[in-house]
């Protein structure tokens, strides 16, 4: 019991590589860098992903402008690709360098009692606050490498999927609403995690009592 104890201990000693790599991931992923000029806005991943060049003098990049229906939502789509490519690899180089495991330490004590989600979901976790894509795909690779189960998946996407990428939507797609609400942009974001960490507790709360009744 003892050397079971100790072996768990010594996996979860993290060097200090791992550490840097998860503060530096979490720069990238948290959209905090992305409004800064010079040498720092290669902190941010949508600097990092880049943009289309434009066509000529139309102002407009290879999805066009005007678009409709199917093949307008086929171009959004095609204009993802680069970057969940892009992000798939970062992932690889910062998984190598021990950032998840750094990851699991850290977000273990936040994630758990919040959501009843494990600790390597924390880069999703932080990262589903800018972005929907890039934590769609981290949840999935959660999954499929037996980090989380399907219950826990469960939950994540219900935290996810309600008011999804609710500070990178609010700034820079909320215009509207930002003119009329009658409060701070920083309370309606509050109230959104709110709204969010609720909507997953019902859910967990709904698949614990599934799991009672199968039992």
């Amino acid at each position: 019991m003892a050397s079971s104890e100790k072996s768990v201990e010594q996996k979860e000693k993290i060097g200090i590589g791992a550490w840097i790599a998860l503060v530096v991931l979490i720069l990238v992923l948290s959209g905090a860098f992305r409004t800064v000029d010079g040498p720092l806005k290669v902190l941010d991943f949508t600097n990092l992903s880049g943009a289309f060049g434009k066509i000529g003098d139309t102002g407009a990049n290879l999805i066009g402008t005007g678009g409709t229906g199917a093949k307008d939502g086929f171009m959004a789509g095609f204009n993802l690709i680069p970057a969940v490519m892009f992000f798939c690899g970062l992932l690889g180089v910062f998984e190598q360098l021990g950032a998840f495991r750094a990851s699991d330490v850290l977000f273990r004590p936040l994630l758990r009692p919040l959501l009843g989600i494990p600790g390597k979901c924390g880069i999703a976790f932080i990262s589903s606050f800018t972005g929907s894509d890039v934590a769609a795909v981290m949840t999935k690779e959660l999954y499929e490498a037996g980090d989380i189960t399907d219950d826990e998946r469960t939950i994540f996407v219900a935290y996810q999927y309600a008011g999804s990428a609710c500070i990178n939507n609010t700034i820079t797609g909320g215009a509207p609403l930002v003119a009329i609400c009658p409060v701070a942009l920083g309370p309606c974001i509050v109230i959104m995690f709110v709204c969010k960490v609720v909507g997953a507790n019902i859910v967990r709360l709904l698949l614990k009592l599934k799991g009672k009744k199968a039992v």
